[in-house]
């Protein structure tokens, strides 16, 4: 009996991890994800499995085209496995309003259909009420929020693919800074999701740098022979952290000076800009003394700007500076426009 439960585990584990079309995954990947949740298997066993056993009553495919053989789900099949339950039905309501804006459409449209089998779920259950969740709960993200940039679905599958088996990719990207189009061998090393685009992070050529792949701007990518290479001391948490997406003006924490507005001062008493944040009321009038150690980022930076008149910065200098000269440069263009008109 514990053989066949364990047998009974491994297969349900296998059709968790096979994706639907346009997704695929390689045999030997399916073995080392057996392996990791701890399924003692070998690749003539899984073969097995997938062609003699599972096929025969699920709708799985084989791409044998090319090798390795990769194995995927008829796009008809919307089974999800193990059943739903509410929690989970309610938190992907939740994280479908949430994802819709940040994501690129071809993303979400691989997550439908848990989406939908979750909105399902929620509608049988109307007469306790869990229905009306759908309807009741929306996500909103802090700040403006811009379409996703629009993604082609073969390229993130394909990038997608190499990320996951490390593979190497041949990619033609167009350059923001140069406007023209220049052909890579990359070798994936992350993705990030930052607001409305997402990023591969990958080494280039035979160099070790890690750069940054807005994925939109990728015009084709193919899976490529050339060996793949790990950048071994890169570490992905430390890459953010270390201000890979902040585009840090120093390596070092600045200590923030500025005088707040109540409303403003209400906010960061909620949320704080970091642990060691001090608010201080003035005596002279109702704004209060900030000070915390931030970043020195244009990200904080471009937060502060969004203050506006809400927001006296103190320091540091050359935060100050460079408010003080937008705050001239967007007057003197008002003003001549201003003159112009009239």
């Amino acid at each position: 009996m514990p053989a066949n439960r364990d047998t009974l585990f491994r297969y349900l584990t296998l059709l968790q991890l096979i994706p639907r079309h346009p997704g695929r995954i390689s045999t030997q990947t399916l073995l080392e994800k057996l392996r990791e949740r701890g399924f003692q298997i070998d690749a003539r066993s899984l073969q097995r499995d997938l062609r003699d056993r599972l096929s025969l009553h699920f709708p799985l495919i084989c791409d044998d085209a090319t090798k390795p053989y990769r194995w995927y789900f008829d796009p008809s099949f919307h089974c999800d496995l193990p059943a739903m339950n509410t929690s989970s039905a309610l938190t992907l309501v939740l994280a479908e309003e949430y994802l819709t804006g940040l994501l690129p459409p071809v993303v979400i449209g691989q997550l439908s259909p848990l989406f939908r089998n979750a909105r399902l779920l929620l509608n049988s259950l109307a007469d306790n009420g869990m229905g009306q969740w759908a309807r009741r709960v929306r996500a909103i993200p802090n700040g403006k929020a811009l379409l996703p940039a629009p993604l082609d679905e073969a390229i993130w599958q394909t990038i997608c693919q190499g990320l996951l088996e490390k593979s190497t990719l041949e990619a033609t990207y167009l350059s923001r800074s140069t406007d023209d189009e220049k052909t890579f061998i990359l070798h994936p090393q992350g993705l990030v999701s930052r607001h409305s685009i997402s990023y591969l992070l990958a080494t280039v050529n035979d160099y070790d740098d890690i750069r940054q792949f807005a994925l939109h701007r990728f015009r084709s990518v193919t899976l490529s022979d050339t060996t793949w290479r790990d950048a071994h001391d890169f570490d992905l948490d430390a890459y953010i952290n270390g201000g890979g997406f902040g585009y840090r003006q120093s390596p070092n924490n600045v200590l923030l000076k500025a005088r707040v507005s109540p409303q403003v001062a209400w906010l960061l008493k909620e949320t704080p800009l970091s642990e060691n944040q001090s608010l201080v009321p003035n005596s002279a009038d109702d704004w209060l003394e900030l000070e915390a150690n931030v970043p020195d980022d244009q990200q904080t930076l471009w937060w502060l700007k969004g203050l506006g008149t809400n927001v006296q910065v103190l320091s540091p200098c050359h935060w100050k500076e460079e408010i003080l000269a937008d705050a001239r440069s967007t007057l003197s263009k008002a003003l001549a426009l201003e003159s112009e008109e009239a």
